[in-house]
């Protein structure tokens, strides 16, 4: 890994967003115009298209549930329910609750959290599997009170999904299941087709088809994020271990060719150290071909000369993921402004927030840290208004209102008013 000095330069890590070519644009758009026309048929057929399989039909059934079971390790089923049982503890403690209050005047007034009514979860597939995926993103909807999640995602060349997704959807209590993939699944899920009705919310990661999917059905229903490529920066001293950080910053570069794995430290022995092990754990990675041009290039080691100097760099990257391997972890925690999760001490290493310890894996990349946040049950609900004003506190306000109507040039919203005063 490259080493640069941070003295008169500015750490980055920021790719510009994918908006895709013109002909995947266009190509999703049709894709959608397809899905909306002709329904079931077009999802058969782009699945047949794309993922090389003639289903006879979009629903997963019991059986095939069943056979997961069967497939799945006894000893992996148990660690898929533990991580659900973490991640739900977390998500509860995010929970509102809807609020009244009342003034002296007769006024009352307050804010109703009702839940989504449907959601629709986007699970990858292809050559992966991904059940840490379907955790992450049903459980907040559950605690926050959706009575419909939806989980979709491309079937496997047998025709049914992977045991894994299958089991921990499963194990949540999922009812609808379906095999599609691509922009044909979210366009399936925002506008509905003869098996799939229509959901109000799509989440989940995606390909760039999926990403541009979710762009052109946002506003007819809402989407969580247009994620980028994985993120993670190391914020470490000379107390860390060097084979241990370098492993964390190829836990992210096997993810995509894009990732960006960075280290921040105040110690040159360190960067050394580090940029030979990513070097010699690269060598025996399954993922080597991946991971290889991602180091090479969007890895990078920024050395500053102190920490105060280094956090700064930490916040004007606003990664994704923040591991603190510090004397001191919680020392710096305070000056941390701008990071998805962060992740503080030697134990804490980035995927134990990836699989198991319950706060949300789905973060902000690209800097987007700066004004947004992890999934999360806020994510899932509506805040509605109460006002309801008495006799007295109108009376009270009523002339004041009026006069600021007329103020914005409405005068039917001030007749409104006075009409109650005659």
């Amino acid at each position: 890994m490259r080493i640069e000095r941070l003295s008169g330069n500015k750490a980055s890590l920021k790719r510009s967003i994918d908006s895709g070519t013109e002909a995947q644009r266009e190509a999703v758009k049709e894709i959608i115009q397809n899905v909306r026309q002709k329904g079931d048929e077009a999802l058969f057929s782009y699945t047949e298209k794309f993922d090389s399989v003639r289903l006879a039909d979009l629903r997963v059934s019991a059986s095939e549930i069943e056979s997961a079971y069967q497939e799945l390790d006894q000893g992996l089923i148990s660690i898929i329910k533990e991580a659900a049982d973490n991640i739900r503890f977390f998500h509860e403690k995010q929970k509102r609750e809807s609020w009244i209050t009342y003034k002296e005047d007769g006024t009352m007034l307050g804010q109703k959290i009702t839940p989504i009514d449907a959601v629709g979860v986007y699970v990858p597939g292809g050559t992966a599997a991904y059940p840490s995926s379907v955790l992450m993103n049903v459980i907040p909807a559950q605690t926050a009170g959706v009575k419909r999640i939806v989980l979709i995602s491309p079937p496997d060349s047998s025709g049914t999904l992977p045991a894994g997704v299958l089991v921990a959807a499963n194990e949540l209590g999922v009812k609808e299941i379906y095999k599609a993939g691509g922009a044909q699944a979210v366009a399936a899920l925002a506008y509905g087709t003869e098996s799939i009705n229509p959901v109000d919310k799509i989440i989940g990661p995606g390909n760039i088809y999926v990403a541009l999917a979710k762009r052109e059905v946002f506003g007819y229903v809402d989407i969580d994020m247009i994620a980028g490529p994985s993120e993670i920066v190391v914020l470490a001293d000379q107390t860390a271990k060097a084979n241990e950080v370098a492993a964390d910053l190829l836990s992210q570069a096997e993810h995509d060719a894009l990732a960006s794995s960075v280290l921040v430290t105040t110690s040159m022995e360190l960067a050394e150290a580090v940029s030979i092990a990513v070097e010699t754990q690269l060598e025996d990675l399954p993922r080597k071909e991946i991971a290889g041009p991602s180091i090479e290039q969007y890895g990078c080691i920024y050395v500053a000369d102190t920490m105060e100097e280094a956090v700064s760099a930490v916040n004007e990257l606003a990664p994704e993921h923040l591991e603190v391997l510090t004397e001191s972890p919680m020392d710096l925690l305070s000056s941390i402004r701008h990071a998805g999760a962060i992740f503080l001490g030697r134990y804490s290493s980035e995927p134990v927030g990836d699989y198991f310890a319950g706060p949300n894996h789905v973060l902000p990349t690209n800097g987007t840290a700066r004004f947004s946040s992890p999934l999360n049950v806020d994510d899932f609900v509506k805040k509605s208004s109460i006002i309801s004003y008495s006799e007295k506190a109108f009376l009270n306000s009523a002339g004041k209102i009026a006069a600021f109507a007329r103020l914005e040039g409405l005068e039917a919203h001030a007749r409104a008013i006075e009409e109650r005063l005659k």
